[in-house]
């Protein structure tokens, strides 16, 4: 980027979009996000130990490797996404504008990274698949990683991820390692999550970002797709199957940086539609300089409520098992039997032939009981922004 990058906003398209004048990150994140970065705000000596690891990193030969061998965005080249992320900048209140650059690769990708200051990357192949309306809403969500602090750890997940392959001949080096890169992508596909509602918040245009994130999940054949088809998808891939495809809908997921891409839609669509989302565009939202007076159990407590009205309103086979665990449900064993093997009714045919067996009348529950779904777990999903 230019020098102009240090400067206030100037040249932003000429569309009218609300602004949130000193908005902080809190008034989008993921509850499970917020949490996290709230406890690490708040913990004595934190930047001081990252600006040290920052010297172990290679944070460094990363900013030398974009700005030697990727185009720097500026007034000079791809101005567009120049303006864009003036644009996205001025209506988050980010001061500093973070450097951009375009790599060339055929896969659609975009990332924020770095330590000491974000820098934000993105594809080729992202450029070319988008629309304007649509790679706004990307270049929000980059803006919005760089607001909440996320560079910084992504950055580190990258270089513990690179550990990890190296030291993947030392069992327990490896497995500690892992560990801690496994409760990293877990944190990271949240804070993805919170980018997202970033993005709608600077392109302000839900459609455009269903839109995005179809294109990113099946490329550039709009006049093929479909976005209530789409969601419709999430929602089939929530609910369908047994025990058996809720334990692969978790293998599937660990290894990955970002949650399904559907599944991605189907959050953002249902943010949009919170009191939440509509009172940050009434302009009532958290300030930044109130993050230093936020509480660390009141986050955490967030938190949790939200983990438990997801597992209550889930319709994944597995989170209802747990709900009904916790609800004290009884015959469990029988439960759990029946969920794996697809059956249903088990437990009320088992009291039906109970009741039977004493002369009583069974009363045909079990033939009445709802089928299973057949499941439709996702195969690797491309990356998303």
């Amino acid at each position: 980027m230019t020098d102009r990058s240090h400067e206030s906003h100037e040249n932003v398209p000429s569309r009218q979009r609300r602004r949130f004048a000193g908005i902080s990150s809190r008034a989008y994140e993921h509850p499970a996000d917020r949490s996290a970065l709230v406890a690490l705000r708040k913990l004595s000596g934190f930047d001081t130990v990252f600006k040290t690891l920052s010297g172990l990193l290679p944070e460094r030969s990363l900013r030398l490797l974009f700005l030697s061998d990727s185009v720097r965005v500026s007034d000079a080249q791809f101005t567009h996404l120049n303006d864009m992320l003036r644009d996205a900048c001025y209506i988050l209140d980010l001061e500093k504008v973070p450097p951009m650059y375009v790599n060339q690769d055929p896969q659609p990708n975009a990332m924020c990274i770095g330590l000491d200051e974000p820098i934000i990357v993105v594809t080729t192949g992202l450029v070319e698949l988008l629309d304007e309306e649509e790679m706004r809403a990307v270049v929000g969500h980059e803006v919005g990683h760089a607001l909440s602090g996320h560079a910084v750890y992504r950055t580190i997940l990258l270089f513990l991820t690179s550990i990890a392959l190296k030291v993947a001949w030392i069992p327990l080096g490896n497995v500690a390692i892992m560990a801690i890169v496994t409760a990293l992508r877990e944190w990271f596909r949240k804070s993805e999550l919170s980018a997202d509602r970033a993005g709608l918040l600077v392109g302000q245009d839900l459609q455009a970002s269903m839109r995005g994130l179809m294109k990113i999940a099946g490329g550039n054949h709009l006049h093929e797709m479909n976005v209530d088809a789409f969601l419709a998808q999430a929602d089939e891939y929530e609910k369908g199957g047994d025990l058996r495809d809720s334990v692969l809908k978790i293998l599937n997921l660990l290894p990955r940086s970002h949650p399904f891409t559907t599944v991605r839609a189907a959050e953002l669509k249902k943010w949009s539609e919170t009191r939440d989302y509509q009172r940050i565009m009434d302009g009532h939202y958290p300030r930044r300089d109130e993050d230093k007076d936020t509480s660390v159990t009141d986050s955490f407590r967030e938190s949790a409520t939200h983990y438990a009205d997801a597992v209550r309103s889930s319709k994944d086979p597995l989170m209802k098992l747990v709900g009904d665990i916790a609800g004290g449900a009884g015959d469990l064993g029988g439960k759990l039997r029946d969920k794996f093997t697809g059956q249903s009714g088990g437990a009320a045919g088992r009291s039906g032939a109970a009741d039977g067996s004493k002369g009583g009348a069974t009363d045909g529950s079990a033939d009445s009981a709802r089928p299973q779904e057949p499941g439709d777990p996702d195969g690797p999903g491309t990356a998303g922004s």
